[in-house]
């Protein structure tokens, strides 16, 4: 008979795993991270290697690796000279660090390679006026991804400020919003304003009648 409870965590091991790339890591990193996370109990080397057939190169490279990401501890049982290892289970914290490692990573990188190019193109004389036109339209691109990548940072610190009940708060506020009568697109509002109401429309006939 099937175990609920080893299929449900084999499942979730897999899909985490196939979903590592998504948030900069390869998909063992995730599947021992996810396994960690689901583990009742801090598992060590071996058992990492016996449950996702991994060689024990491989299990002890994303173990220290995700101890430098900072999403699992070493833990040292007594009387045991073999190491440990735990995940951090609070989802939030979780999450915050996943999003502070993959904005050092990857966004601040990039945010300082668009600097450097604009840079780079601004100590650059134009020779003629097609070269100036191509000039200012590569400075404005460059520009708008900086503005949109500097933009979506500080979205990040500001949810990482306002932590997980803030957000929840959050979510309800916007979720009313989006669901309130008075949420409508400004073309729509314009278009109401601009169209006379039938029954102002119907009061001016019945006066142009009259008289």
């Amino acid at each position: 008979m099937a175990d609920p409870l080893n299929e449900s965590k084999s499942l979730l091991v897999r899909r985490w795993g196939e979903m590592g790339g998504y948030w900069g890591i390869s998909r063992t990193m995730a599947e021992v991270h996810a396994l960690l996370f689901v583990s009742g109990q801090p598992l060590c080397t071996d058992d990492i290697m016996t449950q996702l057939h991994v060689s024990r190169g491989s299990a002890s490279t994303n173990l220290r690796a995700l101890v430098d990401w900072g999403l699992a501890r070493r833990v040292h049982k007594l009387g045991d000279r073999k190491e440990y290892f735990q995940a951090h289970t609070d989802v939030w914290d979780m999450f915050e660090t996943i999003t502070r490692e993959r904005r050092r990573r990857e966004v601040e990188p990039i945010i300082a390679t668009i600097d450097r190019c604009c840079a780079m193109v601004g100590d650059h004389a134009p020779a003629d006026r097609a070269e100036d036109r191509e000039m200012r339209e590569f400075r404005r691109r460059l520009e708008g991804l900086r503005t949109f990548l500097s933009t979506m940072s500080t979205l990040f610190d500001l949810v990482l400020q306002i932590g997980s009940e803030g957000v929840d708060e959050l979510a309800q506020v916007l979720a009313q919003s989006a669901a309130s009568p008075d949420h409508a697109r400004p073309e729509s509002a314009q278009a109401t304003r601009r169209t006379p109401s039938r029954s102002r429309t119907t009061r001016t006939t019945k006066r142009k009648t009259r008289k």
